[in-house]
């Protein structure tokens, strides 16, 4: 039964997803929100939503580690197993932007977890407000430095001519689709962890974290395979700064987070930072601005190790 809430909720968390942005970048279209600013920010908020209720409904039914290593987790998966398989596919070009903007500031996000969760093993709502307020900022620097005529291909243009009745019933389904799907997810995980005698983290920062990851790495599979430019290294990594600063930002807000698992902040969000850390050589050495096959493997196969050291260690 614990499988099976856990495939439902992760099922109702794709579709809910899906429909949420829908809604979300039609409803943006009527009220005349230039297609760059609906596709840098309001596809990218829609898209955390599934992470943020899975982590907000974690912390309100008593499970914090489950909330906190969700998103650590998410971010680990993004890079190692999303950008890995995805370079394993085919070669990621790698832009500039990377080091002037994206690289440094997921830097700071991260450290800025690691500090206020090592300092006195808790998220508070002051520090959640700081992550949320960073997050604003870091869009903002987007927004302004990007330039006009930008192709945002996420966005789709049919969804500016969706009618407000459609738009309302997507709204709806992707509510109620999310909530459930939040709720189901999280209570068969936690099953899942009693039966198997593991701690809540290690099923947040694995089975979890790899589940709210799988729309984003079957998207990234096919663009790979049909040679599509839709997938970016810059992409995962503002996926990471949104997973900081509104996932656990927000939740921190609503409900202070509290460390109930030690390995949170003297293990697993180490990963974290190696792995965002271990792009920047990846991408200038030996084949300079581009993540390779073989880098991808590399990052395939540190997953790998990182998920089975997780189990071993349970």
């Amino acid at each position: 039964m614990s499988i099976l809430l856990v495939v439902l909720g992760f099922a109702l968390l794709v579709i809910g997803g899906e429909f949420l942005v829908r809604s979300s970048v039609a409803l943006s279209f009527k009220f005349s929100i230039s297609k760059m600013v609906i596709g840098m920010t309001v596809v990218s908020f829609a898209t955390s939503v599934p992470e943020l209720l899975v982590s907000l409904q974690a912390a309100l039914s008593g499970s914090p580690a489950i909330a906190i290593n969700n998103v650590v987790g998410s971010n680990i998966a993004n890079i190692g197993l999303v950008l890995g398989v995805t370079a394993m596919i085919s070669n990621i070009a790698v832009d500039k932007s990377f080091y002037k903007l994206n690289w440094p500031v997921m830097m700071l996000f991260s450290f800025a977890l690691y500090f206020f969760l090592w300092r006195d093993k808790i998220l508070t709502a002051d520090e959640g407000v700081i992550l949320f307020l960073g997050l604003i900022v870091f869009l903002f620097i987007l927004l302004r430095g990007s330039k006009k005529d930008a192709q945002i291909e996420e966005v789709d243009d049919t969804l500016s001519t969706v009618s407000n009745f459609k738009i309302g019933i997507w709204l709806l389904i992707g509510a109620v689709a999310l909530y459930f799907g939040s709720d189901w997810l999280v209570d068969g995980a936690k099953d899942i962890a009693l039966s198997l005698g593991v701690s809540e983290a290690v099923i947040g920062i694995s089975l979890i974290a790899v589940g709210t990851s799988v729309p984003e790495l079957a998207a990234s599979v096919v663009a790979a395979a049909k040679q599509e430019k839709a997938i970016s290294l810059g992409n995962l990594l503002g996926s990471n700064i949104f997973n900081i600063g509104s996932v656990l930002g927000l939740t921190a807000i609503i409900k202070p987070v509290e460390v109930t698992e030690i390995t949170i902040v003297t293990r697993d969000i180490f990963w974290m930072l190696g792995y965002a850390f271990v792009i920047l050589p990846m991408v200038f050495m030996p084949k300079r601005f581009e993540i390779t096959r073989v880098k991808g493997f590399i990052l395939v196969l540190a997953y790998g190790i990182f998920t089975t050291l997780l189990f071993i260690k349970k």
